[in-house]
Formats: structure tokens, sequence, C-alpha cells
């Protein structure tokens, strides 16, 4: 249940274990991917940095990483997205 609401969590969409991928998008500096990844890791032990794809904005003022991890659960995505929007270093998650 939601604290205050009295209102139960809403149904999961997803299917649990599965491939999900995450957009993560930050300024262009040294060490941006390297910092995410551990993040990543963090929450999905098994992820493999290999796999982890990298784009530069047209202009270089931004990047953005996608990383696809095996999900197990709600409650790990909503910590994996919640520590990725407090890094100081993300502009956003997604």
């Amino acid at each position: 249940m939601n604290e205050g609401t009295g209102a139960a969590d809403p149904p999961s969409l997803i299917e649990y274990p599965s491939d999900f991928p995450l957009k993560v998008l930050g300024h262009t500096q040294p060490g941006f991917a390297q910092a995410i990844a551990a993040v990543v890791k963090r929450h999905a032990p098994d992820f493999d940095e290999a796999t982890l794809t990298m784009r530069t904005s047209r202009q270089g003022k931004y990047m953005s990483l996608t990383c696809v991890i095996r999900a197990t659960s709600r409650p790990q995505l909503d910590a994996l997205y919640q520590e990725l929007s407090d890094h100081p270093m993300v502009v956003m998650a997604l």
C-alpha cells in the first residue's frame, strides 16, 4: 500500500524476470560511462558492461547510455532509477 493514500500499488506491466533497457542521459564528461555502469552493477550484478552502448549528441554536449539489465523485480528497478536520478552526473534516466 502507498503510505497515506490507502491505495495499493498498481500492478506491474513488466513480467519478471525480463531483459529491461535503461537509458541514461548526462553531460559529456570523463568517467560518465564508468560511473553509471558502477551504479547499474550495484543493482544488477550480472550486468555485462560490454553491452553498454553510448551515443553523443550532435553538438557533443550530452551523452546517452543504454544498458540492458535482467530485471528481477519492481523494487530492484525502483531502487536503480532512484539512485540514477540522484546521481550528480545524470540529467535524466528513462
